[in-house]
């Protein structure tokens, strides 16, 4: 099978393949937290963020205390998730 044709099961391979628009709120989220922890993939990990939060909006002003208290997000990952909602913020109100 060529790694064209693969079918792709973590998110980043699926938006390699497919492109980012294709990819759930739970899958992008995924790719920022990169690895999960034992018996609990990114993925899982992902949509316990979004169901706490209820929504990428509902995550975007919560202390990174609150994202701390989820099992498998540690320092490093919630620092990459405050990054990528503070770049968001930035090109939101820059255009």
């Amino acid at each position: 099978m060529s790694a064209r044709s693969q079918k792709w099961q973590h998110p980043g391979g699926k938006l390699r393949e497919l492109g980012p628009e294709s990819l759930s709120d739970a899958d992008l989220l995924a790719i920022l937290i990169s690895s999960g922890i034992k018996g609990k993939p990114a993925e899982k990990i992902a949509e316990e963020i979004l169901a706490n939060f209820g929504s990428f909006k509902g995550m975007a002003n919560q202390p990174l205390s609150k994202f701390l208290e989820i099992k498998g997000l540690g320092n490093v990952k919630t620092i990459r998730i405050a990054a990528a909602f503070e770049i968001a913020r930035r090109i939101v109100n820059h255009i």
